[in-house]
């Protein structure tokens, strides 16, 4: 009897194994609980050698050694598959190459309302020479703020902004999305569609911006829904969203997409990641590198902040700042360069 129950528990822990490693051959990358287990794979990885030294423990009891030894297999097969996965997409790196002419960089940051300051922020964009700058749950005025000391500092920047229910007194931050973007780049100007919600992330804001004079390329600030229980229907139709936003032409995406690239595994296009678009983070090193929580170390953490851009731009580099600034979000820099 207990030889066929170590059996069962072993076939159930390679079942969840290869679940857990890879849920888009199951098709449950997108579904509770699964979703939030592929969240973190640095967890994954963690998790699956404490279960290695508990089964290699057990080794030591002869009677229950045919079992652990089945255990080992089956977790050291886990960690080896999800390092696999790790060591492709980057377990972080901490330098931009140096920019070029060419060169734009995307910082993205949600600031968790008014926790990140308005200094701290335009620090920020100065220290890494932003271009485009994409800030969920910044309000206009905070965005204002910041482009009157970059303005001061000599890097002006023009401010957009979208918000949900404008009719709501003090309503939450979460309403509110603001996009900075340097004169370099044109004229930008926020479509009317994400001003009214009839084309938008369902509860709260993303901002579509589009060239005046439509040369240069279409940006795109994103804040998806977090994946909660309650807001799985949600969340899904928020990702596919974000896929249409990014058909052939000439994208960036930029913002808190509240999903990893495991989590967007049906929406690539072409070899993209989502829609037309490819994850920059995971072609430069920082695959793997969290954004989320910031109280969490970086491989702890889930990479669910991205930019992404479409095959007009070369990945050029990316980087996670260390300090969120009080929020509970790390920010994203990467730098792009034109193709071809």
């Amino acid at each position: 009897m207990f030889r066929l129950l170590g059996i069962l528990f072993t076939v159930l822990l390679a079942i969840a194994t290869a679940i857990v490693v890879w849920p888009q051959f199951f098709r449950l990358e997108q579904t509770y609980p699964f979703a939030q287990l592929v969240s973190a794979r640095g967890l994954v990885l963690g998790g699956f050698l404490v279960i290695a030294v508990l089964a290699l423990l057990l080794l030591f009891a002869r009677p229950l050694r045919g079992f652990a030894a089945s255990v080992l297999i089956v977790a050291l097969l886990g960690a080896g598959a999800t390092g696999v996965i790790g060591a492709t997409r980057g377990f972080g790196t901490n330098e931009l190459p140096q920019k070029t002419e060419s060169s734009i960089r995307v910082l993205t940051w949600n600031t968790a309302g008014e926790a990140v300051s308005a200094e701290v922020i335009a620090q920020q964009i100065l220290a890494q020479g932003a271009d485009v700058v994409a800030l969920p749950e910044t309000t206009e005025d905070v965005g204002e703020r910041i482009a009157i000391m970059l303005r001061e500092q000599g890097h002006p920047m023009w401010v957009h902004h979208v918000q949900f229910r404008p009719d709501v007194p003090n309503g939450p931050q979460s309403w509110h999305t603001t996009v900075l973007v340097a004169p370099d780049l044109g004229e930008y100007s926020v479509i009317e569609s994400s001003k009214d919600g009839s084309s938008n992330t369902g509860s709260v804001p993303s901002v579509v911006l589009m060239p005046v004079d439509g040369s240069g390329p279409t940006i795109v600030a994103v804040h998806a829904v977090a994946p909660r229980v309650e807001e799985m229907q949600q969340w899904q139709s928020d990702l596919q969203w974000i896929a249409d936003q990014c058909p052939q032409g000439d994208f960036i995406l930029a913002g808190d997409f509240n999903a990893t690239i495991d989590h967007m595994a049906p929406l690539g296009v072409d070899g993209g990641d989502i829609g037309y678009c490819r994850d920059v983070a995971s072609r430069t090193g920082n695959g793997l590198a969290g954004t989320w929580p910031s109280s969490l170390p970086p491989l702890a953490g889930a990479p669910i902040d991205h930019v992404m851009a479409s095959p007009n731009w070369t990945p050029t580099g990316s980087v996670v700042l260390g300090d969120a600034g009080g929020s509970d979000h790390r920010a994203l820099v990467v730098q792009l360069e034109p193709a071809g």
